[in-house]
């Protein structure tokens, strides 16, 4: 997997470095993969590291994407919404259930 960072904005207010990038593949990379080499990229562990969007256009070998990497985890953690930090661990949720009320 090759990939190249197109930008990066430091935004000190989250306390994040805000990462737009490119990857040439031939099939779409999954969202663990992305972390682990943004996370050598950037010199930082995998943890702290937040793939938002992953797009590949029909009929070419190029992924663009956008990636978060915080400061530290509790920050990630803070700002970030449960289901996008679901999606990048791997972790499922327990699926949300409907208690019945018996009167």
């Amino acid at each position: 997997m090759k990939l190249d960072l197109t930008s990066t904005k430091i935004n000190q207010l989250l306390g994040r470095k805000e990462l737009k990038f490119r990857i040439d593949e031939h099939a779409t990379p999954n969202r663990i993969e992305v972390r682990r080499e943004i996370a050598v990229v950037m010199r930082t562990e995998p943890e702290k590291v937040i793939v938002r969007e992953l797009n590949t256009k029909s009929g070419s070998r190029v992924v663009t994407g956008v990636a978060h990497v915080y400061n530290d985890v509790a920050t990630l953690e803070k700002v970030e919404q449960k289901y996008i930090i679901a999606r990048n661990t791997g972790i499922k949720e327990a699926p949300k259930t409907k208690e019945k009320t018996t009167e």
